[in-house]
């Protein structure tokens, strides 16, 4: 995943025109989850009315890299695999709660803290659960 932004403006009519209309919105709601902050997988579905966890997770996947990726999560909290140290430095970076990792944990790496970190949606939440 890359996190490079593309120039503002030129990006969002690229991605308009190259997105499926479903990626399009699961990315548009990942750009709205504030530093420091997640929503899991099944949030993003569930905020969006559509689809599923495994639905927003192939989409993050394939289109994630020029949005905050890090901040779309698994529910379980911990880090995505093969990326978690890239993901970890920017959860430092931004503050977002952590767990420590137990000495049974896979390469000592912490987990998100879900119960903490997770974002209500605030503002942006109304009309939305």
């Amino acid at each position: 995943m890359s996190e490079e932004s593309p120039q503002e403006g030129g990006y969002q009519e690229e991605r308009a025109e190259t997105l499926p209309p479903y990626a399009e919105r699961v990315l548009d709601v990942a750009e709205l989850i504030p530093p420091g902050r997640v929503l899991t997988y099944g949030d993003v579905a569930e905020w969006l009315g559509e689809g599923g966890p495994r639905q927003v997770g192939r989409v993050m996947a394939l289109y994630g890299g020029a949005v905050p990726w890090w901040r779309v999560v698994r529910a379980d909290g911990v880090l995505l695999p093969g990326h978690e140290l890239r993901a970890l430095g920017h959860y430092r970076e931004e503050g977002t709660p952590l767990k420590a990792a137990s000495r049974a944990a896979d390469g000592h790496l912490p987990r998100l803290d879900i119960g903490r970190a997770r974002w209500d949606g605030g503002e942006h939440a109304e009309g939305h659960t």
